[in-house]
């Protein structure tokens, strides 16, 4: 499926898909009470957990191919237009505070903009040449993974994301919500997660919306896994940057070594303030440049530094 300008040929193209359909059964919805309505929303997005479930094989592939580019030093980079395009600059935002990734390792870039963020940009989504602009300023490397966020799956800017970026040699993942999708076809990995029509017909912010969010929980975050950004289900990359993740940074520390309070403050010092060098320092009882060494030394993997430091 192509895009076009044509208002006839983009309106049958919207026919066709899923995301778009008409609901006659809830033609009425503007009737009823508001109890009703909600219990309908809140019935539809109960559904989308297990579309994206169906995913998962092709989930999970992706986030592997991207764990090992960024192994290699790769960027994160998300690219979409409107709600799909915040979605992707929201993901990339959560990253350094969560996971303490250097600036620019986890990036969104959105058709129209920063300005596209709180406000429409028009036909900044029709634009995939705006996507090649918007990647070259970055620039791409073959060791850099991009994905193309789109309900639909037929928006110019996210395809021209992916098409650009696979030229460039980098890895391709497209997130869509419609089956047999350009987007997906033009990745290297296609991600479809088919939620159905909208309880709105075409308001693709809904179940599609979710979707997204969740897949992209997953991308991010167990990438984030797999290049030893926690340790078990502890957030130990935490970037303590305010008084909230100084205290979380400290109860991580505690549940990772159940050291008395004066030892955890006496580590944290030591480190720099940094959750798994405290830790390491802690559990392998070594001193604080000892333990930032064995930390690099294993690529940042706790575990392994740990083991390390026990052999």
């Amino acid at each position: 499926m192509t895009s076009t300008s044509n208002p006839r040929e983009l309106r049958a193209e919207l026919d066709s898909l899923t995301t778009e359909a008409f609901r006659p059964e809830l033609a009425e919805i503007d009737q009823l009470p508001t109890l009703d309505i909600a219990r309908l929303m809140n019935g539809e997005d109960a559904s989308v957990p297990a579309a994206v479930a169906s995913r998962l094989p092709q989930i999970t592939a992706a986030i592997d191919a991207i764990a090992e580019r960024m192994g290699r030093g790769g960027r994160l980079v998300y690219a979409g237009a409107g709600t799909a395009g915040r979605l992707g600059v929201l993901d990339a935002s959560e990253c350094p505070p969560t996971f303490n990734t250097e600036p620019g390792q986890v990036v969104g870039i959105i058709a129209g903009g920063p300005e596209a963020m709180v406000t429409s940009v028009e036909g900044a989504e029709d634009s995939a040449a705006l996507a090649r602009a918007d990647l070259d300023a970055l620039p791409l490397t073959p060791a850099d993974t991009v994905v193309g966020i789109s309900a639909s799956g037929r928006t110019p800017y996210a395809i021209g994301a992916v098409e650009h970026a696979r030229a460039q040699g980098a890895l391709t993942v497209g997130l869509s919500c419609n089956p047999d999708s350009a987007l997906a076809a033009a990745a290297e990995h296609g991600i479809e997660v088919v939620v159905g029509p909208e309880l709105l017909t075409g308001s693709t912010r809904l179940k599609a919306g979710t979707a997204q969010k969740l897949v992209l929980n997953m991308l991010s975050t167990i990438t984030m896994i797999r290049l030893g950004k926690t340790y078990g289900n502890l957030m130990v990359d935490v970037r303590a940057s305010n008084d909230k993740l100084r205290a979380r940074s400290r109860r991580i520390v505690a549940l990772a070594t159940g050291a008395p309070d004066a030892d955890i403050e006496r580590a944290l010092t030591e480190a720099g303030g940094e959750v798994k060098t405290a830790i390491l320092i802690l559990l392998a009882g070594v001193d604080g440049s000892t333990a930032a060494g064995l930390l690099e030394s294993a690529d940042g993997h706790l575990r392994a530094a740990l083991k390390t430091a026990g052999s």
